[in-house]
């Protein structure tokens, strides 16, 4: 299903999560981590019974917080800790300026507050957690038999929650695009926006960006290492790159 960019996504708005620290239980009674660009069976199965609370959570979406403490971008569970937000084009005061005054927005411009992969299983876990709810029940051959619940195959999701925006016209400048292995850069395939943007109390809007990406059809594999690419609005000419391991979630 492709989505406009100017219409609201069809999951429910992503509330701020921290990301999942998996004990080792967790590890010997789940499969391997690696990104699933099309879901199977046992996966399918895994993801719904940890939805239903029949086994324990599972890590289906990976989140970068890019908020700043003390001068350091915050690590968030198996996220990118300091050092993970690199400068890909503008010059060292680019992330400086950034962790000395992340909230300076009439000087800088908007922030990326943080940054979320997810893939099939994510948007599985989001159903089956809607049907545990509704007292109703999910088997993984039914959802398999349902692909019009999830993205198609192969793509991944990037929720971007921004900060400091001064219009929201100014949503559409940014940009954002997938780095992979090999050096490539890869446009997303579509982009869309969550109706959960507000103005805060200095009336700068924040809100979630959606991005959709095809890598696999790129080359980039389920265990890659990629850098995600932000621009913002700003003039700046700044332009950031930002860590994930695709073997860290399902």
């Amino acid at each position: 299903m492709r989505i406009s960019r100017t219409v609201s996504v069809f999951r429910p708005v992503r509330l701020p999560r921290t990301v999942l620290i998996l004990s080792l239980a967790v590890l010997s009674a789940a499969p391997a981590l690696a990104w699933i660009p099309k879901l199977d069976a046992s996966t399918a199965k895994n993801v719904i019974d940890a939805a239903y609370r029949r086994r324990d959570p599972l890590a289906t979406y990976l989140t970068a917080d890019l908020s700043v403490e003390a001068g350091k971008f915050k690590a968030n569970g198996a996220g990118p800790g300091p050092g993970a937000v690199k400068v890909f084009d503008g010059g060292d005061a680019c992330l400086s300026d950034w962790l000395s005054a992340p909230a300076a927005y009439d000087k800088s411009g908007s922030r990326p507050a943080s940054l979320t992969l997810s893939g099939q299983a994510d948007q599985l876990s989001f159903q089956a957690a809607a049907a545990s709810d509704s007292f109703k029940t999910l088997s993984a051959d039914a959802a398999l038999k349902d692909p019009a619940s999830r993205m198609p195959d192969g793509q991944l999701r990037l929720d971007v929650v921004v900060a400091g925006l001064s219009d929201l016209k100014q949503r559409a400048a940014y940009k954002i695009g997938l780095k992979g292995p090999d050096g490539k850069l890869l446009a997303p395939l579509k982009s869309s926006y969550v109706n959960d943007w507000k103005a805060d109390s200095a009336g700068k809007l924040g809100g979630t960006l959606v991005y959709y990406f095809e890598p696999t059809k790129a080359g980039i594999n389920a265990n890659d290492k990629i850098d995600v690419i932000v621009r913002t609005e700003s003039d700046s000419g700044c332009v950031y790159a930002v860590n994930f391991d695709l073997g860290q979630f399902y």
